[in-house]
């Protein structure tokens, strides 16, 4: 039974795409930046073993003790994974290699699609007043994925602007149906975000005609362009919105979450 006196939890939305090299891990750094902009308090969940959300926040790898994969399978307090960042109230729980055997590890485990929500509802979050918890999902539809969307209340899936970009969402939207079949009825699509967008490309025209024409207001109106500043700022260790405040990309991620805060009061 819930406790009736515990303030409401932050939203809790899984970033995924089973296909990679889709914006994925951009998405999940420059969206937090810009939902803290807003003056939200945001903690990103760094969930692929690779790791690259942790670097774009500017975790050193020697410096990630206690890792998503403690989360997971140490039975750790949430507070112990939780490293701070240079932008005041965006913190991370940062991830390496040694997720990389989670799925395997938690398949004995009777419990091992709901992990991360009972590791995300610990009462030690709740002095951080979240606004949202962004969790950035491996490229892949794995148990590490199932457990991110079994503890989130909403899935945003970031759509490579190029050929085939369609193809694979029908497997995504079917594993989102399922979790909500079976382990969250409550988990929504938050909306496909077009990534990697030239405006000067017909092809990019047209993967956006036909995901409109598809997937109709799932479609977040704003589009991420293929942008250079947004490719650059991670090699630096900040967001676009701190790299280059004026660049096409800090402009769109200030659009995207905009719009996404807005979506989320319609709901």
């Amino acid at each position: 039974m819930g406790d009736p006196t515990r303030p409401k939890g932050p939203e809790i939305v899984a970033i995924a795409n089973q296909k990679g090299g889709v914006g994925k891990t951009t998405t999940t750094i420059n969206l937090a930046a810009a939902l803290v902009e807003q003056g939200c308090r945001v903690l990103v969940v760094d969930l692929d073993p690779q790791g690259n959300a942790s670097t774009g926040f500017g975790v050193d790898p020697s410096a990630r003790d206690l890792t998503t994969y403690d989360l997971l399978l140490g039975d750790v307090d949430v507070r112990e994974t939780i490293q701070s960042t240079d932008t005041k109230g965006l913190w991370v729980v940062p991830a390496n290699a040694d997720l990389s055997s989670a799925d395997i590890e938690m398949i004995s485990n009777e419990k091992r699609s709901f992990l991360l929500r009972d590791a995300l509802r610990q009462r030690t979050l709740d002095p951080y007043e979240l606004d949202y918890i962004l969790i950035d999902c491996p490229p892949s539809l794995s148990l590490l994925t199932v457990n991110a969307m079994v503890a989130s209340d909403s899935v945003l899936v970031p759509l490579q602007s190029e050929f085939f970009a369609l193809e694979g969402l029908t497997q995504l939207i079917m594993t989102v149906r399922e979790v909500r079949q079976s382990a969250n009825p409550h988990l929504r699509i938050a909306g496909i975000v077009l990534t990697m967008y030239d405006q000067r490309n017909n092809l990019s025209k047209q993967v956006e005609a036909d995901a409109r024409e598809n997937l109709g207001e799932l479609v977040f109106k704003t589009v991420i362009p293929r942008n250079v500043r947004i490719s650059e700022a991670p090699s630096y260790a900040l967001s676009v919105l701190s790299y280059d405040p004026t660049s096409k990309g800090s402009v769109a991620y200030r659009s995207l979450a905009k719009e996404f805060v807005g979506k989320r009061g319609q709901s």
